[in-house]
């Protein structure tokens, strides 16, 4: 209780410096790229381009213990073969002690309206997925439906082709990616699901390790910014799960996935907004859990909304946003085979805090979570957060 007395009276304060009339301020959602995007665009004097994004983070749950924690450091390489062949990694330290490569792939400009491009790549789902700079979003943490629905950071070895048509406002994206890794084999002549009704599809991400491929995945997005201050996105992935090949030939070792998402992002003066609708349908989910003892759902549905108004004046070098965000995530949205829906995978988050812009690419951030599920179970905490982010 003490802890959301001194949040709201921050957001009290922070009010007290509004103004009553401001200026516009840039903050077009049509003109956001993310880092890939930057090194991709820039117009660089070197053709080898560097850079960096990092998050640390402080989580108090209420009644607990906190945490402190680097929780990534993401650096940015990016090399120009020549006009129109360019090469971009992402090498990410997680929690200080695990590394991974994010991103990895080669960009061809075909021609004024198309990229091919291969490698490893995030999978164009929602927001969050393909813009998740520290600077990019309200809130010390990602959204819950971005971790448990679309499992970010998502992103899997492909190739596709990208491009934009100006003169319709349209942006496209479409993908040949491997799927997510479903079932292996369990040392003792069984199998191993890597899937579950918790956390959804996210234990399959096989994020370019060793990937097994039976069978592609097609993704794709559009991007419509023919209105000003508004970006509106329709994703889609259809596809199955892979499986080892000492697994594959059981019944109920791969899944079939059809997910699309809707995604809208407004920016009008001192005020933003954002919002996102993401359903999965899974099917074969019943085999799946008699073969692997999981307790997979056969659907995964989530939406949030979000507000946002920076209270300085406009112009002013430095931003502080008020921000609020409603978001609902179930992973248990629909069952099947008999299994019984687990209220608890049925959660609610509502996050309001302060976003505090004090240099373009360095972010300082504070947020209250009041966090419920269905099942009204106690184990769930609501969770101050206060975390430093950096991009450049």
């Amino acid at each position: 209780m003490k802890q959301t007395t001194i949040l709201f009276a921050l957001l009290c304060a922070s009010f007290s410096f509004a103004q009553t009339k401001t200026d516009s301020i840039q903050l077009d959602p049509q003109k956001q790229i993310n880092a890939a995007q930057r090194l991709l665009s820039g117009n660089y004097a070197s053709a080898v381009t560097v850079g960096a994004y990092g998050e640390m983070l402080y989580n108090q749950p209420e009644g607990d213990n906190g945490e402190l924690d680097v929780q990534r450091l993401v650096l940015l390489f990016g090399y120009r073969f020549d006009d129109r062949t360019q090469f971009v990694t992402e090498v990410e330290f997680e929690h200080v002690e695990e590394v991974f490569v994010e991103q990895a792939f080669v960009n061809y400009n075909a021609a004024p309206n198309l990229n091919i491009r291969g490698g490893l790549m995030l999978v164009p789902m929602g927001i969050i997925n393909e813009f998740h700079e520290p600077t990019t979003f309200n809130g010390t943490e990602r959204p819950g439906l971005d971790n448990s629905i679309i499992p970010t950071t998502w992103r899997e070895l492909g190739v596709g082709v990208t491009g934009r048509f100006n003169s319709i406002s349209l942006g496209y994206q479409a993908y040949l990616f491997n799927g997510f890794k479903s079932a292996e084999a369990d040392g003792e002549g069984g199998v191993a699901g890597k899937l579950s009704g918790s956390s959804g599809l996210r234990g399959g991400r096989q994020k370019g390790i060793q990937s097994t491929i039976d069978s592609p995945n097609l993704s794709t997005k559009l991007d419509y910014y023919g209105i000003p201050g508004l970006r509106l996105g329709f994703s889609t992935y259809f596809g199955r799960t892979q499986a080892d090949d000492d697994v594959e030939e059981f019944d109920g070792a791969d899944i079939g996935i059809a997910m699309f998402g809707l995604d809208a992002r407004y920016a009008y003066q001192n005020f933003t907004a954002r919002g996102q609708f993401i359903h999965a349908s899974l099917s074969d989910t019943d085999a799946y859990n008699d073969l692997t003892g999981s307790n997979l759902g056969s659907a995964l549905q989530g939406w949030y909304l979000e507000g946002a108004y920076n209270v300085l004046p406009a112009g002013n070098r430095q931003k502080l946003f008020a921000f609020a965000r409603y978001e609902m995530y179930n992973t248990h949205a629909d069952t099947e085979g008999g299994l019984t829906k687990n209220e608890a995978y049925d959660r609610t988050d509502v996050t309001t805090g302060l976003t505090y812009h004090i240099a373009p690419g360095v972010v300082v951030k504070g947020d209250y979570q009041f966090r419920s599920n269905a099942a009204d179970n106690s184990d769930v905490q609501d969770r101050l957060n206060f975390g430093i982010g950096v991009w450049f």
